[in-house]
């Protein structure tokens, strides 16, 4: 059975910093597509970041370029996501997700854990 777990959300304020977690099991941590993604009230889940299986190029949406960064640690079956400069719009839950066959960072993803919920305040 496919798991992915998240942890490290929370509330911080404008300027500061965040690492999510994602523990993955039950399925070859290398092979699959993974990343994260977010939605904020009343808009659509987007694709943030994700380390894509085909060649492991990692993909960054240009409103976090430069201020987060994904890694992964394979001995672990964990990715992460570490958020720096936090801007009060980065507000939302965000989600790890793995898809074995996706090449690009989509909400298509099959796989998804439960959220994790991160406000940044003003």
């Amino acid at each position: 059975e496919v798991q992915l777990v998240e942890s490290g959300g929370g509330l911080v304020q404008a300027g500061g910093s965040l690492r999510l977690s994602c523990a993955a099991s039950g399925f070859p941590f290398d092979d699959y597509a993974i990343g994260w993604f977010r939605q904020a009230p009343g808009k659509e889940r987007e694709g943030v970041s994700c380390i894509l299986s085909s060649d492991g190029k990692i993909y960054y949406s240009d409103s976090v370029q430069g201020r987060f960064t994904i890694s992964s640690d394979m001995t672990k079956n964990k990715v992460y996501l570490q958020m720096n400069n936090l801007k009060p719009e980065d507000t939302a839950v965000y989600y790890c997700a793995a898809d074995q066959w996706s090449t690009t960072c989509s909400v298509n993803y099959d796989y998804w854990g439960q959220g994790t919920q991160v406000t940044v305040s003003f």
